[in-house]
């Protein structure tokens, strides 16, 4: 049997290092929701980086993660710090043994401001689309 992974690794500036100490709660309450969930999410580690400053976050999958979970968290600490501007982050699926199919990636940009999504992208739709003949360099893929 093969396992399948979720891989990631992002920063996010939360502005001070208050802000950073709040983020956590945020973390903790969130965590804490999708473990009540059936199935739970696979969620992400958490940990203020000193190397980056006091107020930067570091999220990370445990081993495999869901990157949903830190779009979620993410918007949550936007709103909650009045971030702005662009944040995004990329992702790795992989697999313990050699499958067809179970390996790829994306990659999501948001607005910080709005918590909407710029522009986002999947390598197995990029691929399909490239396969057919379209066009799988619209932004919005």
């Amino acid at each position: 049997m093969a396992d399948h992974f979720t891989r990631f690794s992002c920063l996010l500036d939360v502005g001070s290092a208050g802000n950073a100490a709040h983020a956590l709660e945020i973390y903790r309450a969130m965590m804490a929701e999708s473990a009540a969930e059936d199935p739970p999410s696979e969620g992400f580690a958490l940990a203020i980086v000193p190397e980056h400053g006091g107020s930067t976050l570091w999220m990370h999958d445990a081993g495999t993660g869901d990157p949903q979970a830190v779009l979620e968290f993410v918007r949550a600490c936007a709103a909650a710090f009045g971030l702005t501007g662009r944040w995004g982050f990329q992702f790795a699926l992989t697999c313990s043994k050699p499958r067809v199919g179970a390996f790829g990636g994306g990659a999501h940009l948001l607005d910080l401001a709005t918590g909407k999504t710029l522009a986002w992208t999947s390598t197995d739709r990029w691929l399909a689309d490239h396969l057919t003949g379209g066009s799988a360099d619209a932004p919005d893929r």
